[in-house]
């Protein structure tokens, strides 16, 4: 077989029928994967069932056994290997995101580019995270000596988004794979190539036991994969999807971390700089077609500047055009299904009286959809309250940023947000008291691009946190023990211990703990 970097379309159809060495065995069911822009197939797939997702967990364990017991070192380099090699070649899996996705090669770069970065970050940061340290025993307990230690999981199921194909399942994978894990990656049904290639190129440079295996397949092979068994399931995909990964986990009790959708919101000060708002709000919401989990939907503008604002941002909207040539600002919507629920959006806000300012319902020219913005919009509204999931954005009026944060907070969703405002104090405030998981403050989606950062939100925006520490410990069993190091001055685990005993460890308490609290 061709190496990853050699790429072509003959090779993308190949890499379809081809039986590598560390994927399982391909099923007599197959599927196509399409080009998004022209519905020309890329290339086929098996359909992985019960029997090829069992047979990958029976290799992925012996391969995991294997990862884990290597040194520290040996896995940082062989993670830094796999860095290494995804930079050289970045120009060949772009090519392959913006045929898979038909979103623009310098986005497609971009997600890889941040990808590359989290890899570096897990694979130098994992041994600090997770290695033994002492912690304090306490006077009750100071014979003991006291040890806290992060284990591997052991197999980590794996299953990945269309919409960032690369950098989404990389916050997950390169993750657990640091902290020690095997991983078995079913990647979206729209993005199995993009999926085939991470897992190939893995393989290149870790040769010798299969740690990262590709699952293929639709719902149905991701349901067969939460029930297989595995240690853990990260999912990212839809809150109603999420749903039923969780029900299928729930046979074995297998725990799961869920990356779902967002309903974002957008606040603006009235002393923000505006220019540089509505060139981040443009990006936020139009930015990959709007297919971002953490794009902004929703924008509250204090009314101060809220004319001045609407009027930036559908100058620079306005000139941006959806296409599958080069020059196009971002390209068709990769779920032709998704299309149906940004025109019942629209069509909603437009019936509930909101007004089109940019765009509407003829923006819609499959498998494009054209800028839409749209003002005046009820908060009822499914364009303001339901995940469009669009190249779409609502603006509202708001008295202030209080007010701004209060109706960004009354939705279901709960993963990123966004505010502007020049004063520093009134920003942190404001960022603090969103309920979202991340806020970016005088930028966007920014919290993205630091690896040290956890990654997740709360609500129908999901649970469990990917990327930085937290990312790393998701992907780990915390281990505490316990060593006696000196015989203890009473006894109190024993049917020899005393009245005279616990009368000494009663006085003791009593001391430490009995003092009436004082400010």
């Amino acid at each position: 077989m061709r190496r990853p970097e050699l790429l072509d379309s003959m090779t993308v159809r190949a890499m379809a029928t081809t039986t590598w060495t560390h994927e399982p065995a391909k099923s007599v069911e197959t599927f196509d994967t399409l080009n998004p822009a022209t519905g020309e197939v890329i290339a086929t797939f098996g359909v992985c069932g019960e029997h090829e997702i069992q047979a990958a967990l029976v290799r992925a364990h012996r391969a995991a056994a294997w990862w884990a017991g290597l040194p520290a070192t040996d896995r940082r380099i062989r993670l830094l290997a796999w860095k290494s090699h995804i930079t050289r070649y970045m120009a060949r899996l772009a090519e392959l995101v913006h045929t898979e996705t038909g979103k623009p090669l310098a986005d497609a770069q971009l997600e890889i580019l941040l990808a590359i970065v989290h890899i570096d970050w897990a694979a130098k940061n994992a041994h600090k995270v997770l290695r033994s340290r002492k912690v304090r025993s306490g006077l009750v307990a100071i014979n003991q000596a006291a040890t806290l230690e992060y284990q591997p999981l052991g197999v980590v199921g794996v299953i990945g988004p269309w919409n960032y194909p690369v950098f989404t399942p990389i916050g997950s994978i390169a993750y657990a794979l640091a902290a020690g894990n095997a991983v078995l990656f079913k990647p979206s049904e729209f993005t199995p190539a993009v999926g085939g290639w991470l897992a190939s190129s893995f393989a290149e440079v870790v040769p010798e036991q299969p740690v990262l295996q590709l699952i293929t397949g639709s719902g149905e092979t991701g349901d067969i994969l939460a029930r297989s068994g595995v240690s853990k399931i990260a999912f990212t995909g839809s809150a109603s999807t999420a749903r039923k990964v969780m029900a299928a986990c729930a046979q074995n009790l297998t725990p799961m971390v869920a990356e779902c959708g967002g309903k974002d919101a957008f606040l603006v000060g009235s002393d923000a700089d505006l220019d540089a708002a509505a060139d981040a709000a443009a990006w936020g919401a139009l930015s990959n077609a709007g297919q971002t989990c953490v794009g902004v939907e929703r924008v509250y503008v204090v009314e101060d500047v809220y004319h001045t604002f609407l009027e930036k941002l559908s100058e620079r909207v306005a000139g941006l055009r959806p296409g599958e040539d080069r020059e196009a600002d971002y390209g068709p919507m990769t779920m032709p299904g998704q299309i149906e629920v940004i025109e019942t959006h629209i069509a909603d806000a437009l019936a509930r009286g909101g007004r089109p300012i940019v765009g509407g319902m003829a923006s819609i020219r499959r498998p494009f959809v054209g800028p839409v913005i749209l003002a005046d919009v009820p908060e009822e509204s499914r364009a303001v309250t339901d995940e469009t999931f669009g190249p779409t954005v609502t603006v509202t009026k708001v008295a202030d940023l209080a007010e701004g944060v209060r109706l960004a907070n009354g939705g279901h969703y709960g993963l990123g947000a966004t505010v502007f405002t020049g004063n520093r104090k009134k920003a942190m405030a404001a960022a603090r008291a969103l309920r979202s998981g991340m806020t970016a403050v005088n930028s966007v989606i920014a919290y993205a691009s630091v690896p040290a950062l956890p990654f997740g939100g709360s609500g129908d925006s999901g649970f469990g946190r990917i990327h930085g520490a937290d990312g790393l410990r998701e992907f780990s069993r915390p281990k505490a023990i316990t060593r006696q190091r000196m015989k203890p001055l009473v006894n109190l685990t024993s049917f020899a211990r005393t009245d005279k005993d616990m009368k000494k460890i009663l006085s003791l308490v009593t001391v430490l703990h009995g003092k009436r609290y004082k400010k």
